[in-house]
């Protein structure tokens, strides 16, 4: 089944929640200056790791979209830390956003972000990936961890 919201919608969507949440719902601020600034570095992170991830499907001009069939098993660059490197990159600018702001509401849209991807997308993708590449990507599977 294709889902109808894919994985960016999603993670502008909790973002602008997170980030609204903030301000609308301020109940109280558990990281303070200048533990916080953490936060840049993990949003710095999933910069760097989404736009390295997404070099390498342009360069191996494969599509990024969950549903479709996969052509090739990209095993190098981020991918040797995490099946799922993306994800892991929009999860980290969401945590480093929460904690940049630093308080509690804001931690609750990375966590439903891991959920959603978990259920909806993690599932589909490894499920296409082994139908398509059988005993390779059962190896790359037993390699590399899912998430980091």
């Amino acid at each position: 089944m294709k889902p109808r919201i894919m994985p960016p919608t999603y993670f502008i969507t909790f973002l602008v929640l997170l980030v609204c949440s903030h301000f609308i719902f301020p109940i109280k601020e558990i990281i303070f200056p200048p533990h916080n600034y953490v936060g840049i570095v993990l949003i710095l992170f999933g910069v760097i790791i989404n736009l390295w991830a997404d070099a390498l499907f342009k360069k191996n001009e494969i599509n990024v979209k969950p549903h479709e069939v996969p052509v090739k098993l990209l095993v190098s660059g981020p991918f040797r830390m995490s099946r799922h490197p993306m994800y892991l990159g929009m999860t980290s600018i969401l945590l480093g956003v929460a904690i940049l702001l630093g308080s509690l509401v804001t931690f609750i849209f990375p966590m439903i972000f891991v959920v959603v991807m978990e259920i909806v997308f993690i599932p589909l993708e490894e499920k296409n990936l082994e139908k398509n590449f059988g005993e390779k990507y059962l190896a790359y599977k037993k390699k590399v961890r899912r998430w980091i």
